[in-house]
């Protein structure tokens, strides 16, 4: 625990995925199929992470918070890791969505946890967008009419994002994405996801996807109105030193860091997630150098020493850490 692990991506078929893990951030897909995820760090019950190579290679996530997870996350009093952390392909349309909150989900989902999320955009494809939070004076007699005409992207939101945007959905905020976008993601650890609408299309198997319009409209935050962006300063373009700070809520805090000369992270105690969104660089391990490409997840332990990373050339970073008060959801 007193080294940086990172894991072996878990690849999930989308009917809404495309190629653009392999084409863009050199993952390794399986089969031709499209796929919309990498699941880069992930403690959940569907899938537990496993560790790539290190003196921990072979070994889960799961095996590794049973066997001492304070030394890997710090104080923060949940026995499940806290985040999911993931690559997302937007090639098509993620369907109009919603996560439960905490009290939702205890009646919605039980055994599930809450699903509040951010999103860091990469690539963006011309004509792609974001819906994200209800327009005003939309109510849920207005939503669930929409449901029923298949018009609720009408009721949200929109706007066409840039690679740099970072958007924070908290649980209740009705949300899709689609049109060929990549996605960095940092969320709470869960998989609750209730659909509003599917753009009409069909799956694998020739049938619609199943909605969920009661779950739905119970776990809406009706006053969860539009969402802007929070851009990142001089994303792809400048080459001076950034520490931008994007998200701060009870589950996480992320930064944004670019950095051409040697830097550290971690040695406070505080666990960090560490995702390579531009450039390349190494970092330091008890057991080598360790190499940081774009697309790359890295978890630094709370247990270890300040860490070295030295960039070649710029190195940008999306780095998660947990809130210095915060409680297990």
């Amino acid at each position: 625990m007193r080294t940086p692990l990172r894991f072996r991506p878990f690849l999930r078929p989308m009917v809404w995925g495309g190629r653009g893990l392999k084409d863009t951030l050199g993952k390794e897909l399986p089969t031709n199929d499209s796929y919309g995820e990498a699941w880069e760090i992930s403690d959940h019950a569907s899938h537990h992470s496993v560790v790539a190579d290190g003196p921990q290679a072979g070994r889960t996530l799961r095996q590794l918070m049973l066997d001492d997870g304070a030394a890997l996350v710090g104080d923060w009093p949940g026995t499940v890791f806290p985040w999911l952390v993931k690559y997302l392909d937007c090639h098509d349309w993620l369907s109009v969505q919603v996560h439960p909150d905490e009290q939702a989900v205890q009646t919605l989902w039980p055994g599930e946890n809450s699903k509040t999320e951010a999103w860091f955009v990469l690539d963006v494809r011309p004509g792609a967008r974001v819906y994200a939070g209800l327009k005003p004076d939309v109510d849920v007699q207005v939503m669930a009419e929409a449901m029923k005409a298949g018009t609720v992207a009408d009721c949200l939101h929109t706007f066409e994002p840039k690679p740099g945007d970072c958007l924070f959905l908290p649980a209740g905020t009705v949300h899709a994405v689609g049109g060929g976008v990549l996605i960095a993601e940092v969320q709470q650890t869960s998989d609750a996801t209730f659909r509003l609408f599917d753009w009409n299309r069909v799956g694998s198997d020739g049938k619609s996807r199943t909605l969920h319009v009661e779950q739905g409209l119970a776990s809406i935050d009706w006053n969860a109105g539009p969402v802007e962006p929070k851009h990142a300063g001089g994303y792809g373009t400048s080459t001076r030193p950034v520490w931008q700070s994007l998200v701060e809520c009870r589950y996480f805090e992320l930064t944004y860091v670019r950095q051409s000369e040697p830097f550290t992270l971690g040695g406070s105690g505080q666990m960090q997630t560490v995702m390579v969104l531009h450039g390349e660089g190494t970092i330091d391990t008890h057991h080598g150098p360790m190499s940081l490409h774009r697309g790359e997840t890295v978890l630094l332990p709370a247990g270890a020493s300040a860490t070295w990373i030295v960039p070649r050339g710029g190195l940008g970073l999306l780095v998660a850490k947990l809130p210095a008060h915060r409680q297990a959801a």
